[in-house]
């Protein structure tokens, strides 16, 4: 096992997590942070208005600002790598011991774990879709609209994320736009005005995607409205926007709610003592990047006293 344990394993390197490393390193913890990637879901936002401090940064700026200020701690170790289980031991001759596995990385051993995996994208589950996977499908307007610029190009999903996507495609003169959704626009006021202001904009409501078409590229879809009525969409891409799932496969031993986020209380305590949730991944309401990054003080701020309750107190 080694005998030199973390004091700290923080799995996930989003807001949450790196403002967690922040922390942690404030209170002097000897912590691991190890991540798949840096920077989570803030990597595909263009454009972040509501983050106080900054009126208006794009969404990779603000994770490079994370990135630089987090990997400035004196006893932080950074591991990119994907961790796919999390184990405790526990007996009555030592302290409980936590261990992650890195799939490149190997065996991580901690004495308190924040978890803080974030979300993925939702997946349509249509045929085509795999198959044209970064062939005309895409989950990130902030990553792949510039491919379609004068382009005819669709979004799956009415939210902020699928308006958003839009507006994204819009920026990069996009030909036309086909917005899909199943219900109808339940994005904010504020971003639905701009996309109804644009004549290149045509709206499905409750319409959803049967079938992506093409032959080595997207050159279509097929849609279906509430009443069985199809019709096909000739466009030359498809951004699906229609929600996240947590990253919480490898968390059999924490308990999740009906959608898999992790449980946990108002101080980001799950069922298991001694490991902390943060950000998007647990039940906590209100998915925003300034809620993740306050949840992932508070984790690490509860991660110490926990450290430090077993250090002087029970032990």
């Amino acid at each position: 096992m080694g005998n030199n344990p973390y004091d700290l394993i923080i799995v996930g390197a989003g807001p949450a997590g790196m403002t967690a490393a922040v922390y942690a390193g404030r209170k002097g913890l000897k912590t691991l942070v190890i991540s798949k990637d840096t920077g989570g879901q803030v990597n595909w936002t263009t454009l972040v208005e509501n983050y106080m401090g900054f009126e208006q940064i794009q969404g990779p700026e603000l994770i490079e600002r994370f990135n630089r200020q987090m990997q400035e701690g004196e006893d932080l170790t950074y591991k990119e790598d994907e961790v796919d289980r999390l184990e405790v031991k526990e007996d009555l001759e030592s302290p409980k011991v936590f261990t992650v596995n890195g799939r490149n990385t190997g065996l991580h051993h901690g004495r308190s774990v924040i978890i803080a995996t974030g979300k993925r994208p939702r997946m349509l589950g249509v045929p085509g879709e795999t198959e044209f996977r970064g062939k005309g499908v895409s989950y990130c307007s902030t990553c792949d609209a510039p491919f379609f610029r004068e382009a005819s190009v669709a979004v799956a999903g009415g939210g902020n994320s699928g308006v958003q996507a839009v507006l994204d495609l819009l920026a990069v003169n996009a030909k036309k736009v086909e917005l899909v959704t199943d219900q109808d626009l339940t994005a904010d006021q504020v971003l639905i005005d701009r996309i109804l202001e644009d004549k290149r904009v045509e709206i499905h409501r409750h319409h959803h995607i049967e079938e992506i078409i093409g032959d080595r590229m997207v050159q279509g879809l097929k849609v279906v409205n509430r009443h069985g009525e199809t019709k096909d969409l000739p466009v030359e891409g498809l951004f699906i926007e229609i929600g996240l799932e947590p990253n919480t496969e490898f968390l059999d031993i924490l308990e999740k709610n009906e959608r898999r986020e992790v449980i946990v209380d108002c101080q980001c305590r799950t069922n298991i003592e001694g490991v902390f949730a943060a950000g998007d991944v647990t039940i906590i309401p209100e998915k925003q990047i300034i809620i993740a990054a306050g949840e992932g003080a508070k984790a690490a701020i509860r991660a110490w006293e926990y450290l430090m309750k077993k250090r002087f107190g029970a032990e």
